[in-house]
């Protein structure tokens, strides 16, 4: 495969080498920016103060093996999570939808956790199985808990990054650069408001494609950032984004 490892670890805006790795090995492991507008300065004031959730306690709502049949879940290791500051964009207002894209809970979080999910493709016992387990689906899964209106705030700072950086804008991270070339919204009915997009990426004049996903319920976000080695991934993750809507209640 043209794409390395290390090159779409970078495209896929600093989703960690270890992340991909697994996803290589095998280890065992609503609506969209126009149909669900984030919410208005006059809502957001009015709506009661929130706590936010210990670590601990995000630690019990997030998905887990159990409730994704086809999946290896898998509880991210420190190695798999980028700080945000490792994180830059050259323009601001894109920010907040690299830092969904890398692992990394949007705005400022109480507590955040994280897992990730590797679809299990089916096997026929053909040589293609090995390219089906190298292209299977890799999905990011953070969940922040906020103080206050910390979720509104950072959902709409979200919305607004979907939107100022259509067009693209250029990431680095750990000294490396990518470009994302454009960002797509796409459709996505989760939690109490939701976003989507799918984000392309171009690697070696090739598009890379990843599919985010955002929603909010109460004051906790939940986002998915997913993507496939094999450089696309056709659909939202909604397995996952229902399985953790579900938990979330």
């Amino acid at each position: 495969m043209r794409t390395s490892i290390r090159t779409v670890a970078v495209t896929t805006t600093a989703v960690s080498l270890a992340l991909l790795g697994t996803a290589c090995s095998g280890d065992k492991a609503g609506d969209s920016g126009k149909g669900s507008a984030a919410p208005s300065a006059s809502a957001t004031s009015e709506a009661p103060a929130a706590k936010a959730l210990s670590a601990a306690e995000l630690e019990k709502l997030i998905v887990e093996q159990a409730d994704l049949p086809g999946h290896q879940v898998q509880k991210a290791k420190a190695t798999d999570v980028v700080k945000s500051e490792a994180v830059v964009t050259d323009k601001a207002s894109c920010k907040p939808l690299a830092d969904a894209l890398a692992f990394i809970a949007a705005g400022d979080p109480a507590a955040s956790v994280q897992r990730k999910a590797i679809e299990v493709p089916k096997k026929t016992g053909s040589p293609e199985d090995a390219l089906g387990a190298l292209a299977a689906p890799v999905t990011s899964v953070t969940l922040g808990s906020y103080d206050g209106q910390g979720a509104q705030e950072a959902l709409a700072s979200l919305k607004a990054s979907g939107t100022d950086c259509a067009g693209g804008f250029g990431v680095t991270s750990s000294g490396e650069k990518v470009k994302v070339t454009k960002v797509a919204p796409e459709t996505v009915t989760a939690g109490d408001e939701a976003l989507a997009w799918t984000v392309t990426s171009d690697v070696d004049g090739e598009p890379f494609v990843t599919k985010l996903v955002v929603f909010r319920k109460g004051n906790t976000l939940a986002s998915f950032s997913s993507f496939s080695l094999a450089g696309t991934v056709k659909e939202l993750p909604k397995a996952i984004v229902d399985a953790q809507a579900k938990k979330l209640g």
